[in-house]
């Protein structure tokens, strides 16, 4: 088989099976109505929790006009403006670390973590339901590496005690915070007293948790009141809740200069432009007020009960990802163009973003939406789950 035939007979295997990804184009800024180009939609898939995408746009134009456009370099060049820099100390005191360096995404801050933590020899566990992010960092790490079926904590225990490597080898385990596609909480508090007990590094990436849970959005380590040494490795996204762009990571001075010199996607990149580290700085502020995450929690709280009262299989869930299991591919997309042609996008889920068999329509809340938005959503909700073929 040529090149030609392997992708096409790729293409086409994703076609059959209802898995093909497709792109929609917004003609619109984000925020919780957005249009298509042909029709408003009222946006129930983004990650803008807060509902801070739309905002800093004046505080954007402004910092431009200081920095124009390009960094120019990466960090370790001439890239490292003083805006970057204040944004590192800013992200390190609102989650309570000493030290934070910043990335151009979150996929580029986990897989230089985790190649740069890990050597060949080293053990990494994971949660089986971790971002590929995650996964594919311990691949270019070298290591070996296993997983932990979903949130077992018990197993995690056992892999530990029979899993010792041998000196200088070391273990890291690592987990999301909120799981993106299943929208549950990790329980990082006692994941953190399972690696204490073993001497094992953790790491966690709190994607969707920065800005949502902790006083001022300080993330999962304030959520459980852990000190900085007991979540010692800590990444957080900046284009989620805080509707920026970027990532950062945050320990201890050791764990951030260590990263500083050997995580390749920092070093060998073009550091992300000036003008919106200056820019995120604004958001920042905006993203402390709690009244935000109250809003947002009446808005979770409205559309659960809503969709328990019309009967509507709701997955387990506090955060503002809330999942609803199809199972089937082609009911998952049925469902989801019904909500479009109402009026709402939602999308549909599917392998391989999640495993065979568990495809799913993937409500995302955000403190922007109003009460009608929720009610609205949850009428033609239950109208194309009803209708849309079994």
């Amino acid at each position: 088989m040529g090149w030609q035939d392997r992708l096409t007979t790729a293409l086409q295997q994703r076609q059959a099976n209802q898995l093909e990804r497709q792109r929609r184009t917004l003609h619109s800024a984000q925020g919780p109505v957005v249009s298509d180009g042909t029709r408003s939609l009222v946006n129930f898939c983004s990650n803008d929790y807060l509902g801070l995408a739309a905002t800093g746009g004046t505080d954007l134009a402004r910092a431009a006009e200081k920095w124009q456009f390009g960094s120019g370099a990466s960090h370790m060049v001439c890239g490292h403006s003083s805006a970057h820099h204040a944004l590192e100390e800013e992200l390190a005191r609102l989650t309570g670390y000493p030290k934070a360096l910043l990335f151009s995404t979150g996929f580029m801050a986990n897989i230089g973590a985790i190649s740069a933590l890990a050597q060949r020899g080293d053990l990494i566990i994971q949660d089986k339901l971790n971002h590929a992010s995650l996964l594919d960092g311990a691949q270019l790490s070298r290591a070996r590496m296993t997983r932990y079926r979903h949130q077992d904590y018990d197993q995690l225990t056992q892999l530990l005690q029979n899993s010792i490597p041998d000196a200088p080898a070391q273990t890291l385990v690592v987990s999301d915070s909120i799981f993106s596609m299943d929208g549950d909480l990790a329980d990082i508090e006692r994941l953190s007293q399972i690696c204490t007990d073993h001497d094992t590094l953790l790491m966690v990436d709190d994607a969707h948790g920065l800005g949502v849970l902790g006083e001022q959005g300080c993330g999962v380590r304030g959520h459980f009141n852990l000190a900085p040494h007991q979540l010692p490795v800590y990444v957080g996204t900046l284009g989620k809740a805080l509707g920026g762009y970027g990532a950062f990571i945050a320990g201890e001075e050791t764990v951030i200069d260590y990263l500083t010199q050997f995580a390749r996607s920092y070093i060998y990149t073009t550091a992300f432009p000036p003008a919106i580290a200056e820019a995120m700085l604004g958001n920042i502020e905006r993203a402390r007020d709690n009244q935000l995450r109250e809003q947002l929690s009446a808005n979770i709280q409205q559309f659960r009960t809503g969709a328990t009262d019309a009967g509507l299989p709701l997955m387990a869930s506090d955060s503002p990802i809330q999942p609803l299991l199809t199972g089937d591919s082609q009911r998952a997309l049925d469902i989801s163009e019904r909500l479009r042609r109402s009026g709402y996008w939602v999308t549909a889920i599917r392998p391989p973003t999640v495993p065979l068999g568990e495809a799913r329509l993937r409500v995302t809340l955000s403190a922007a939406h109003t009460t009608d938005h929720i009610k609205g959503l949850l009428d033609a909700l239950t109208q194309a789950w009803n209708e849309a073929q079994p």
